[in-house]
């Protein structure tokens, strides 16, 4: 079904361009939101008269992306990530990676706009990163992924304790044997004290 979207709408087109949908997805997401009209005569007459703010609209996209071009190439970026002493990296770079640290440096960048070569990084080093923004415009940054040593395990130590504990508990009569200290005599000697008792 052939539509005029009414909005942008990431990655279907954006404002007066004209597309080939389903038609249960016009009718029952597209329409009913006013994202999309339907191609006829009148709706094509309405967009030729809208065209000139749309393509105001459109030049200041450009503008505004190759403003941001500049600002993300101008941009030195580094990556922390968990690694090994021969510098391969406990887990991987992906384009979520590199978005969430973009976002920490105030820029808002889709993922899907991150174009990594090999879509991932598994070692530390410099790489060239490519961000799409908008139509043909797109940013080319250097990032570089730095390696951190993990950090040791803390809770190791009191398991193991736990296993002396226990070892301990099991072995505590043997101990007892060899200080001298029969743990069976205790039992007999207070049921003797507690027979006088019971007569009396």
């Amino acid at each position: 079904m052939k539509v005029i979207l009414n909005k942008d709408l990431s990655p279907l087109g954006e404002e007066g361009d004209v597309k080939e949908v389903a038609k249960g997805y016009a009718r029952n997401y597209l329409f009913p939101r006013g994202i999309a009209l339907p191609y006829t005569e009148r709706t094509v007459a309405l967009f030729e008269s809208r065209k000139g703010d749309i393509e105001a609209r459109k030049e200041e996209k450009r503008k505004d992306a190759l403003g941001l071009k500049e600002k993300l190439e101008g941009l030195a970026l580094v990556i922390l990530m968990p690694a090994g002493p021969n510098g391969k990296l406990y887990g991987a770079v992906t384009s979520q990676t590199v978005a969430d640290e973009l976002t920490k440096q105030g820029f808002q960048i889709e993922r899907k706009r991150v174009e990594l070569p090999g879509n991932s990084f598994k070692s530390v080093g410099k790489y060239k990163v490519t961000v799409k923004l908008y139509e043909s415009a797109a940013a080319e940054l250097t990032i570089t992924v730095e390696g951190q040593p993990l950090k040791a395990e803390t809770h190791s130590a009191p398991v193991r304790g736990g296993g002396r504990r226990r070892r301990d508990a099991e072995t505590g009569p043997a101990e007892a044997n060899r200080e001298g200290t029969p743990a069976e005599s205790a039992v007999p000697a207070a049921d003797a004290q507690e027979v006088p008792d019971q007569k009396a």
